[in-house]
């Protein structure tokens, strides 16, 4: 899924940005809530990680922008503001969560899978189409009893289509959710990591999950 990272303070940025590319995720990251509302305005995104202070536009306003374009992403703040009063205004304000710093990167990934949970109405870690399953939390993919072994692309690719299964996805779509602003492949990377995946997932089994729709885009479904 992608995400929207608003940091001011450098190191912190980058090293959050590491970490959750390296979760699969894609990240656009930026220092200030103007450039923020840039990106917002430009794609949509999974959930949005804000800090509070931040140089031009705070966080508040960042979310009151998102909330007034009507935007659902989930939110996430956070900010070294730790007492009760500022957690209410953070929440009441729109946010789904707050983190105060310093906190640690494995809670704030699990905060990202419980909001995003919420907004695909999922209630557990692990993803089911058919006899494939996806775990949110090790990133552990099985077809039946056989372990699948996926990039980190392939992987955010395969759970995207999962969160959204039976609903048929553009190419579009998938593009803007799965690769940042600083992809600069082939327009036909959809259609590329789509194979890759149909090898890993479907290969020999007579039971296809994966759906070319002509003229739109792509599903994952089993279909009987």
């Amino acid at each position: 899924m992608r995400i929207l990272l608003a940091e001011d303070e450098a190191d912190l940025n980058q090293i959050i940005t590491r970490k959750l590319t390296s979760d699969g995720y894609s990240v656009d990251s930026c220092y200030n809530g103007s450039e923020a509302i840039d990106f917002l305005e430009m794609a949509d995104y999974d959930a949005v990680i804000l800090d509070i202070m931040m140089p031009k536009m705070d966080g508040f306003g960042v979310l009151r922008h998102i909330r007034n374009t009507g935007k659902s992403a989930p939110v996430l703040f956070l900010t070294a503001k730790d007492s009760v009063a500022d957690r209410v205004k953070g929440l009441d304000s729109g946010a789904d969560d707050y983190l105060i710093k310093p906190f640690s990167l494995e809670e704030l990934t699990a905060r990202i899978r419980a909001m995003t949970r919420k907004k695909f109405n999922i209630t557990a870690n692990i993803l089911q189409v058919g006899d494939l399953t996806l775990d949110t939390g090790s990133h552990a993919v099985k077809r039946g009893e056989n372990e699948i072994m996926l990039s980190a692309k392939e992987y955010n690719l395969l759970e995207y289509l999962m969160l959204n299964k039976g609903i048929v996805l553009s190419r579009e779509k998938i593009e803007n959710h799965i690769w940042n602003f600083e992809y600069e492949g082939g327009t036909n990377v959809v259609d590329v990591y789509i194979s890759y995946l149909r090898k890993k997932i479907d290969g020999n089994c007579q039971n296809k999950l994966i759906h070319t729709v002509r003229g739109y885009g792509y599903m994952i479904e089993k279909k009987i």
